[in-house]
């Protein structure tokens, strides 16, 4: 590992592998949360699957007791935006909800968040969901050695806005490695050619927080819970992602989740 100027951290070959198997078990985590996201089923058990799951494969979870977050799981639940403390809530049919985790393992975090549908949702929220994974697609694909952090902003920032979505500001994405949080941030708004440069064995978190209508949220009391003040529903989706040979690679994947649930967002 080694560290560049304004505290960013490239990685080895043998640290972007290790980062690579803590999120393999994170994506597997994923698929296994797709069978259990169903109309009756409480946040809370979702949370404890997840702990027990990622316990029993050698690994710890990285959210827990970080900044005395209490759980292992964010669970998002409609105009929740992020970081959703598991709870009594029963799921119902027509919820979205964002379901973020971190997997520690082999002194490496991954990071990977993504926006599941309860039953049959609304066509509006479908689109949001659809437009908001294809605005982390676009945004990964600027993901490139001699890149800047801005083009990355500035491209899902584009798209989701030509839906007259709002992006959240005041949440970002984040270097990933030793550390769960990392230089640089990743905003999901911003202009091209501007920020850090993209170099290669960087790591980053790309996960783009976008809102159905206003972009302004709110805090709620407890400290952690982001809601959108207008009422209306957000997605978030998240890739942990490497630049290897000058290329984005996803270090975490879907494809458990379209395996058990037959979704494809590829269309």
């Amino acid at each position: 590992m080694l560290k560049v100027k304004e505290n960013i951290y490239v990685k080895t070959a043998s640290e972007i592998q290790a980062i690579r198997e803590s999120g393999l078990i994170l994506s597997k985590l994923h698929g296994e949360l797709s069978k259990r996201v169903q109309a009756g089923v409480k946040t809370l058990d979702l949370d404890a699957f997840a702990e027990e799951y990622i316990v029993s494969n050698g690994a710890k979870p990285s959210f827990k007791g970080y900044r005395n977050f209490p759980a292992t799981l964010c669970i998002s639940v409609n105009s929740v935006v992020v970081h959703g403390i598991p709870n009594h809530y029963s799921l119902k049919d027509g919820d979205i909800i964002s379901i973020d985790c971190g997997v520690y393992y082999n002194g490496f975090h991954a990071d990977s968040a993504y926006t599941y549908k309860v039953g049959t949702v609304s066509t509006d929220a479908q689109k949001l969901m659809d437009e908001t994974y294809t605005s982390l697609i676009k945004g990964i694909a600027k993901c490139k050695a001699g890149n800047r952090v801005g083009d990355i902003s500035a491209e899902i920032q584009r798209y989701s806005e030509s839906f007259g979505y709002g992006i959240v500001r005041e949440l970002v994405g984040h270097g990933v490695g030793r550390n769960l949080h990392e230089a640089p941030e990743v905003p999901n708004f911003g202009k091209p050619g501007k920020g850090p440069k993209l170099m290669e064995g960087m790591v980053i978190a790309i996960e783009p927080m976008v809102t159905m209508g206003k972009r302004t949220v709110k805090q709620e009391k407890d400290g952690w819970t982001i809601k959108t003040v207008d009422g209306l529903p957000a997605a978030h989706f998240e890739h942990t992602v490497a630049i290897v040979d000058g290329k984005p690679e996803a270090l975490t994947s879907f494809d458990y989740i379209v395996e058990s649930q037959k979704v494809n967002y590829n269309g």
